[in-house]
């Protein structure tokens, strides 16, 4: 499964974003959060558990350091969506990514992004700038 496209949400007074239709199938067990760049990533459990198995492996070989992956453990939460397909956002994620109540959830092929809307649109340009670059230089996207 490659999770695509961009869906505009709210996050409600306790913290909860309703995750899109079209992705809840995929997070109806256990999901991670973590902190990402500039916003929160939403893994499933098997894409978390590769990332994990290989910073491992990484870190055992001298290519990673282990704060990496003592960090990914320290800052990343397990959460269970509800009846309802809602996940909790922790204050602590919702502080690093500067969530309010306009969010964006969009799709980065193996996880979940999920951005504070006026971050979002900041960066928005420039994701269409480098995409559009990308097929300029004939990179095959």
């Amino acid at each position: 499964m490659a999770f695509v496209g961009t869906y505009d949400h709210t996050l409600d007074g306790k913290g909860r974003l309703v995750l899109p239709a079209k992705f809840r199938s995929h997070f109806a067990d256990t999901a991670y959060l973590s902190p990402w760049a500039g916003c929160v990533a939403l893994w499933t459990a098997e894409r978390f558990e590769v990332m994990v198995r290989r910073l491992e492996t990484e870190v055992r070989a001298g290519a990673t350091d282990a704060n990496v992956l003592r960090g990914l453990a320290a800052r990343s939460e397990e959460v269970r969506p509800d009846a309802q397909g809602r996940i909790m956002i922790p204050a602590r994620l919702q502080s690093f990514a500067k969530l309010e109540r306009d969010l964006v959830v969009c799709g980065a092929i193996d996880w979940i992004e999920i951005w504070n809307a006026p971050s979002w649109d900041d960066m928005a340009d420039d994701l269409d700038h480098s995409v559009a670059e990308a097929f300029r230089q004939g990179s095959g996207i």
